[in-house]
């Protein structure tokens, strides 16, 4: 039996807010005040994004370098199964 993988709560809140904001590019800045860890370190949003790439593939979450991440088109079902679970 394979165990659906669970995200902590920080990396589940920043996946959350890529969800919310689908098929556009979020800012650093962006991301962390929805996600709610907008007083923690800058570098943060970062090191929650590995984490959640782990999980749901290296691919799920595009990279516009300068500008934020976006969650790709094909990730977002599997994002919201795994928020679900």
């Amino acid at each position: 039996m394979e165990t659906t993988p669970r995200l902590a709560a920080q990396e589940s809140a920043v996946l959350q807010a890529l969800l919310d904001c689908r098929g556009r590019v979020v800012s650093r800045r962006e991301l962390a005040r929805l996600a709610g860890i907008a007083d923690l370190n800058d570098r943060r949003c970062d090191s929650l994004l590995v984490s959640i790439r782990k999980v749901l593939g290296a691919d799920a979450i595009r990279t516009v370098r300068g500008r934020g991440w976006m969650l790709v088109p094909v990730a977002v079902d599997m994002a919201e199964n795994l928020l679900a679970a």
